[in-house]
């Protein structure tokens, strides 16, 4: 079976070290082959900003690239504008025969007569959890405003120190 790996993280202090490994490894130990992997550093949130994941369906629909099913770490990797656009894209794999494949809702692999009510649980928490981050990095900012502080964080040396200092490349 000839798959395709999606991976994403959100924001730049994160990685993509920690999904690739195990979705290669899945592949690996049921003999498949991994043929494209299509990797982002974006978020979910907003329509439209996932551009490897707008180029993955491309070559899907145009019938430049054939995969018998495309793995993800998760399917809140995919998208996390909710039930609906879980579904639609859940629609549109299925509609090219290309199965859709998670390694942490294991259950996917054998989808069957309840996978429709699992992905719209997984759309909605998926979204759900979205939303409430949003409400606290909201709530922090107008905290941090209402104490006199600036509208911005750290300012850009602050943040690539924070980060050399997070990689083990910069040492205190």
């Amino acid at each position: 079976m000839k798959c395709a790996a999606y991976i994403r993280v959100s924001t730049e202090q994160q990685t993509t070290d920690n999904q690739l490994p195990a979705i290669e490894a899945l592949c690996k130990a049921r003999g498949w082959e991994l043929v494209r992997v299509y990797s982002e550093n974006e978020s979910a949130w907003r329509s439209g900003h996932q551009k490897e994941l707008s180029r993955l369906l491309f070559d899907l629909e145009s019938g430049h690239k054939h995969y018998d099913a495309l793995v993800v770490w998760s399917l809140d990797r995919l998208t996390r504008e909710g039930i609906g656009m879980l579904m639609t894209l859940y629609s549109r794999f299925s509609f090219y025969h290309c199965k859709l494949i998670s390694l942490k809702e294991s259950w996917t692999e054998f989808p069957n007569e309840f996978t429709p009510i699992f992905l719209a649980m997984i759309g909605f928490f998926a979204k759900w959890e979205s939303d409430r981050r949003s409400e606290r990095t909201k709530a922090g900012l107008t905290r941090a405003r209402s104490q006199g502080k600036g509208k911005r964080g750290p300012d850009r040396k602050t943040r690539k120190k924070r980060q050399l200092k997070t990689s083990g490349i910069l040492h205190t």
